[in-house]
């Protein structure tokens, strides 16, 4: 069989779960990892006759991608601001809208008006809440090699892909264990510069717009909150930010995009100043940037 045929039965078979394009990327991911082939490669060789040990592990991985497991899970890994983090089911895979979140927060930080966060020359400390993979943390820490970055999660499981990650991409993280929700503030009584989460924001009615291959695959205790307290977490971490956040730092989540406005009334309602709700590239309310001043 030759590459091209190969593509072409990839792009067929994984129509009822995505468009052509989308097929095309996959492929093209698949054989960039195991095959080392890149898009100008695949042009070259797409005539080709592929080696019978080649066509099984494609076949293969093919099989799984049906099952609508995600590319990520299957490769193991996959590229986020940049660079690379080890993926697996125990984590949520990287959104390219919190690379805008992470985006946003070293804008701010490298912004001169931001000199303040740094009060007598101390060092710039960061923690992400929810850290997940991890890859908020290390790539902060990876673009702003002086700060002390540390991330929190309540799953072991994730932190240890996290810790991997971190070494993978040789940064020096601070990782901690602890269920936000219930947090103890002596246990981390550190002030911080910068707090930053994408926490738990999809409640269980949003559920039915949401693609399978999420639904089957990804883990929900990051994905999920209830009806009832659609923003437990943004409310747990504001509380968590008023003791625990420098004066004039600054506090960023990565939102829900239908609770734009009530995750900022929460935020005024707890004193928090200078509310900034900041769209995607996509035009929804996904992101907010506040500070507190004692």
């Amino acid at each position: 069989m030759k590459l091209k045929e190969l593509a072409d039965k990839f792009a067929n078979e994984l129509t009822p779960l995505y468009d052509q394009e989308e097929a095309k990327a996959i492929f093209l991911l698949i054989i960039e990892h195991y095959l080392k082939l890149n898009r100008s490669s695949y042009n070259f060789k797409k005539e080709e006759e592929l080696a019978d040990g080649d066509i099984k592990l494609l076949q293969l991985t093919l099989n799984q991608l049906k099952t609508g497991k995600p590319i990520q899970y299957i490769l193991g890994e996959t590229l986020f601001y940049g660079l690379p983090f080890k993926v697996n089911e125990a984590i949520l895979i990287p959104r390219p809208e919190t690379e805008e979140l992470v985006a946003w927060v070293i804008e701010k930080i490298k912004d001169s008006e931001s000199k303040t966060l740094t009060e007598n020359h101390q060092q710039l400390t960061i923690l992400d809440i929810g850290t997940g993979s991890g890859c908020i943390a290390i790539s902060l820490k990876k673009n702003l090699s002086g700060a002390d970055v540390t991330a929190l999660d309540i799953s072991s499981k994730a932190l240890a892909i996290a810790k991997e990650n971190a070494v993978l991409n040789d940064v020096e993280v601070s990782f901690i264990e602890q269920d936000i929700l219930n947090t103890q503030y002596s246990i981390l009584n550190t002030q911080y510069a910068i707090l930053v989460s994408n926490p738990p924001y999809i409640t269980e009615t949003e559920k039915t717009q949401m693609h399978e291959n999420v639904l089957a695959n990804e883990p929900h205790l990051a994905l999920f909150v209830s009806n009832e307290k659609p923003l437990i977490f943004y409310e747990a971490i504001a509380d968590f930010a008023l003791k625990n956040l420098t004066n004039n730092g600054l506090l960023f989540f990565e939102i829900n995009e239908y609770l734009g406005n009530e995750t900022v009334q929460m935020l005024v309602d707890k004193g928090f100043n200078n509310i900034e709700l900041r769209k995607d590239m996509q035009g929804k309310d996904r992101m907010i940037c506040c500070n507190f001043t004692t």
